[in-house]
């Protein structure tokens, strides 16, 4: 089932004794718990008919035992399991997900990795239970994800300003629905559209000034802006971090050189062979008609060279801005 099944079945009460919930995307596995964990039960029900354990701390005899108990006064029990993936001999398990007790609702969170599928225990999960697999997303598929999630809640984003929120906070979907939620609340009373000036005022990611324009400007040779973004980076180092520009500089001038050399160059191909937003796919051109494939692979080692400077191998005095600076300039000549 999908994330959007689950939730629309829990929403009519429609329950199942056993959510495993799996995968490397925390967000979804942690907002199906919570809504379990605050709506199954009333309050009043939740004093003797709620258990929370933690992996760690706990074990697969006491889990089964607990999940065995009939509800007190209520119809059902809800036994949460966090940190899953922690359970010594979890496979042990299948002796109660063979025969569930129906009046309990056991969830499993079993977060940042996957259950074999060839065990009897993954067969018996989807036999008898839900089985969620929470799989990630990948950075160029955040920006739609943004759109969407907005939409949900009748709101709206300016255009681009999703895929420099993306550049900025990366795909960890509960840190994006965090910082959007702040941007909701800070919106002014009637308007509904994030636009880039609330972002910058918010959060601090300017609109002229940040990695995915600093990297438009080096990808283009674009000398003076190319050193306005190193120089504005500089002064306002806590929202522009080096170990973030320099990822993402890596991040882009891989993608570049992987460009190179991809035979079919129509714009979906691109998209999904690169793994890139088609949004960017001009300026990986511009990037790759500038930058020769040997060019790029130089411009590679350079970066690992300047992030390794910056942790202090080979590098005992100069700062950040320094290495920024240069960097810069190693790129650009």
């Amino acid at each position: 089932m999908t994330y959007n099944e689950i939730l629309s079945d829990l929403k009519k009460k429609i329950y199942h004794p056993i959510y495993f919930l799996t995968g490397e995307e925390p967000y979804y596995i942690d907002k199906i718990t919570e809504y379990i964990e605050k709506n199954v039960l009333t309050d009043q029900e939740k004093t003797f008919n709620q258990m929370m354990f933690y992996g760690k701390d706990t074990d697969i005899g006491t889990i089964i035992n607990t999940a065995k108990r009939f509800p007190m006064m209520a119809n059902y029990q809800v036994v949460i399991v966090k940190e899953a993936q922690n359970i010594k001999k979890i496979e042990d398990l299948i002796y109660y997900i063979e025969k569930p007790l129906k009046s309990t609702i056991l969830v499993l969170n079993y977060k940042y990795k996957l259950l074999d599928k060839r065990t009897k225990l993954y067969k018996s999960l989807n036999k008898n239970g839900i089985f969620f697999n929470s799989g990630k997303i990948y950075e160029d598929k955040i920006p739609g994800w943004i759109q969407n999630y907005l939409k949900e809640r009748a709101y709206s984003i300016e255009l681009g300003i999703g895929l420099v929120l993306t550049d900025f906070l990366g795909s960890d979907l509960s840190k994006i629905v965090n910082e959007l939620e702040k941007l909701i609340i800070v919106l002014p009373k009637g308007e509904t559209m994030i636009t880039a000036d609330l972002v910058e005022k918010n959060i601090g990611i300017s609109k002229e000034y940040n990695n995915l324009e600093f990297n438009k400007a080096l990808g283009r040779k674009d000398i003076l802006k190319a050193n306005r973004i190193a120089n504005y980076f500089c002064k306002n180092p806590n929202h522009n971090p080096f170990t973030l520009t320099i990822s993402s500089l890596y991040y882009f001038f891989s993608k570049v050189l992987a460009y190179h050399f991809v035979k079919d160059k129509s714009r979906g191909n691109l998209a999904s062979k690169l793994k890139i937003n088609p949004y960017f796919i001009s300026e990986y051109q511009a990037a790759a008609r500038l930058y020769s494939a040997g060019k790029i692979a130089i411009i590679i080692a350079l970066i690992r060279k300047y992030d390794l400077k910056s942790k202090g191998m080979g590098n005992v005095s100069m700062s950040d801005c320094e290495l920024l600076k240069e960097l810069t300039y190693q790129i650009l000549h």
